[in-house]
């Protein structure tokens, strides 16, 4: 048994951008609690290094390179699962084209980079829904989790397009929950905040990770297996009956004011002040 019975033992999944933190943090979660899992991304050296690792400690995991952004790549992806493990019972749309320097204002946009970012986080989310959702209505059913960012939730100064591609996204998993609801798949998204993976990790400056946590109200940055759980939960038995819903999955990012944590110093402020006057 997975798991703790965890309602994934023989299930089929699977996930996109598996050479990324949070995509590997996921593959490795779905493994652990018994499902057999096919990783998937375009960076072939990085792909196999997961795999192995993962395979290295009994997990039941084989690997396909795929751009999602191809129609036919997708295809052969989902033939490989199904020729590798004769079935497939959820997909985790993690792979996602971000953190591009020139992905900022509106007014700079180059149409090619919008076209390049949303080719590859849209097109490839509904190309591998497409393509999968025979398989999993031939399996009896199934559950697709699609991982968009908070970003979709407000604006902001940076990642303009990633941020749209996002918001189409979670308009997407609506439509797919809804046209397919009846044939037994599910469709669900997370919404991400700021997960700590090894790329962020290298690259965001201590004030501006500070600023984050700050906002965060349980009090830490994500960790790529705090998404990792949700997803498998997501694609277990034990969510026959969540579809069509974004479920964010951002420490509470934005469940307060943007008010709250400036007016919470500012108190502890005017206590201090009002401590040192005694």
């Amino acid at each position: 048994m997975g798991r703790n019975g965890s309602g994934l033992e023989g299930k089929v999944a699977i996930v996109t951008g598996a050479a990324g933190g949070i995509g590997a943090a996921t593959a490795r979660a779905l493994a652990e609690a018994g499902a057999r899992v096919v990783l998937a991304d375009l960076r072939d050296s990085a792909l196999t290094e997961v795999h192995d690792a993962l395979r290295d400690e009994g997990l039941d995991v084989a690997r396909r390179v795929a751009d999602i952004s191809d129609e036919a790549s997708v295809e052969a992806l989902i033939a490989f699962t199904l020729a590798t493990f004769g079935r497939l019972d959820a997909v985790d749309n993690n792979a996602a084209l971000q953190g591009l320097p020139e992905d900022g204002l509106v007014g700079a946009m180059s149409a090619s980079l919008w076209d390049r970012i949303m080719e590859t986080n849209a097109r490839g989310t509904m190309l591998m829904c497409k393509h999968a959702l025979p398989a999993l209505i031939d399996a009896g059913g199934g559950s697709i989790v699609n991982v968009t960012s908070g970003t979709a939730q407000a604006g902001d100064l940076h990642s303009t397009a990633y941020a749209c591609s996002k918001g189409a996204i979670q308009t997407l998993t609506r439509y797919v929950a809804t046209q397919y609801g009846e044939r037994g798949v599910r469709c669900n998204a997370i919404a991400l905040g700021l997960v700590m993976t090894p790329r962020l990790e290298a690259s965001l400056p201590p004030p501006v990770l500070g600023i984050f946590q700050a906002h965060k109200l349980v009090g830490r940055i994500g960790r790529p297996r705090d998404v990792a759980e949700v997803v498998c939960f997501l694609a277990s038995d034990e969510a026959a009956w969540i579809t069509g819903q974004i479920i964010p999955v951002d420490g509470g990012f934005f469940a307060h004011v943007p008010t709250t944590v400036e007016m919470t110093e500012l108190a502890a402020r005017s206590s201090r002040a009002a401590a040192h006057q005694e």
